[in-house]
């Protein structure tokens, strides 16, 4: 553990509980908390990590844009639900994108963990992507990532980090129950 763990965690914190919360003020700590967790990453060599952050920095910006749309439209953040079709599709989407990160995370770089980094990478992507439409199946995608992270994170003896992902499965269950009876 390290200063800029320890930072990442408590922007982590914050990022999540105002989003269980559907405040629109998620974002900014977001953002915060990515930018400061992709020098945590590579420094632990977790690549597929690493690039996740980018891509949430960008799904951030679109979700700040997309909830307060909606938010000035409904006069609240409203909460969708997904057909049948559109989960399995997504979860198909999940296995082949983490089976192709992987393989290249494998032959291409020294990535201590490449499959199950690529797997947790390629579930937090779709997860964040239907955060940011505002589905409540996003949060049962955050559950499986919350548990797998918490192993990984735990190996790579990133304890702040692992603990961090504990609260973020408290919180995920917290949102995916709220959430679910919203929608």
């Amino acid at each position: 553990m390290n200063d800029l763990e320890a930072v990442a965690f408590v922007l982590g914190v914050i990022n999540v509980t105002l989003v269980v919360r559907r405040s629109i003020w998620n974002y900014p700590f977001g953002i915060a908390t990515v930018a400061v967790y992709a020098v945590v990453f590579v420094e632990a060599r977790l690549y597929s990590d690493t690039l996740l952050q980018g891509f949430f920095v960008v799904v951030n910006a679109y979700g700040w844009v997309a909830w307060t749309r909606n938010r000035a439209a409904a006069g609240q953040v409203m909460v969708e639900t997904m057909t049948w079709p559109a989960r399995i599709g997504w979860l198909i989407g999940i296995a082949l994108a983490a089976t192709i990160w992987g393989t290249g995370m494998h032959r291409f770089t020294d990535a201590s963990m490449p499959w199950w980094d690529a797997a947790l990478a390629a579930a937090s992507i779709a997860a964040q992507w239907l955060m940011a439409k505002r589905k409540w199946e996003n949060w049962v995608l955050w559950i499986a990532v919350d548990v797998g992270s918490i192993g990984l994170y735990v190996v790579k003896g990133l304890w702040l980090t692992a603990v961090l992902y504990g609260v973020f499965l408290i919180l995920a269950t917290w949102g995916l129950v709220d959430w679910r009876r919203r929608a």
